[in-house]
């Protein structure tokens, strides 16, 4: 990360390490908080949200990128290859509702030029045999891969 930073010669940017519930920042020192995939899951974050209302300005926004579980070639194939994965989104939706969140469904998709990158990316994303599985099954090079941006304005 730091040498991306420096390749790009960007100023005023730094990288810090912390948990979600322990951000190494003054309380409303934030004004944009960005998040994807790593930092919420839904119920039982409610530490990290916390801290979001300590961290962020008034008027400040937390935008989260988080998979729909609802649609998409990507939704049906975590359910397939992770059965025991918690697949509540009526309870992961209620969850940032009810934490003042609101929720936006964005339509997405990954497109390849060959079926050769489609494996290799299926195959980060999913143990060996599923994403084999997967990859040969599925008749395009193109992957419907639908999001939701959960954001939050504090104040």
């Amino acid at each position: 990360m730091m040498q991306r930073i420096a390749d790009r010669k960007l100023e005023r940017t730094s990288v810090i390490g912390a948990s979600a519930v322990d951000i190494p920042l003054r309380d409303h020192s934030v004004d944009i908080v960005h998040s994807r995939f790593a930092y919420f899951f839904g119920p039982g974050c409610e530490p990290g949200i916390a801290e979001l209302e300590r961290v962020v300005k008034p008027g400040g926004t937390a935008f989260i990128i988080d998979n729909d579980l609802r649609s998409g070639t990507f939704a049906s194939w975590i359910h397939a290859a992770h059965p025991n994965y918690p697949h509540d989104p009526d309870g992961i939706e209620s969850f940032w509702t009810d934490h003042g969140f609101t929720i936006i469904r964005l339509g997405s998709c990954w497109r390849f030029d060959n079926r050769d990158d489609l494996e290799r990316v299926v195959h980060l994303e999913f143990p060996a045999v599923k994403a084999a599985r997967f990859v040969a099954d599925h008749p395009s090079n193109e992957i419907e891969y639908n999001l939701l941006l959960i954001h939050r304005t504090f104040g």
